[in-house]
């Protein structure tokens, strides 16, 4: 090991550099125990924030339009007794819908 202390990695802010050199070894043990698992833990979230997206691309419905978001859903409207689907989304304040067809007792 070198006589010389540690250089800091350039994203660390001066405040936490200062705190961690004002740090005993123990606490400093326990920061580096905490931080090895707190990234551990927000990798493991952001990793299954992507697969969920992953899944959602997947699950692109085969009769969605091109110009209906993935995240639309199917709603049932009723007009003069009849029903009919609608794809659904919102856009910023605004609930978009666009025809799909109507409700078959099929289905």
């Amino acid at each position: 090991m070198s006589c010389e202390p540690p250089t800091p990695p350039a994203s660390l802010t001066t405040e936490i550099v200062n705190t961690l050199n004002e740090s005993t070894p123990e606490r400093l043990h326990d920061v580096a125990t905490y931080a090895e698992a707190l990234a551990e833990h927000k990798q493991r979230e952001d990793r299954l924030e992507e697969e969920a997206d992953q899944d959602e691309v997947e699950e692109r419905q085969d009769d969605l339009p091109d110009d209906v978001p993935t995240k639309a859903t199917i709603t049932i409207k009723e007009i003069n007794d009849n029903r009919y689907y609608y794809w659904q989304w919102r856009e910023g304040d605004k609930v978009r819908s666009q025809y799909k067809g109507p409700v078959s007792s099929d289905r």
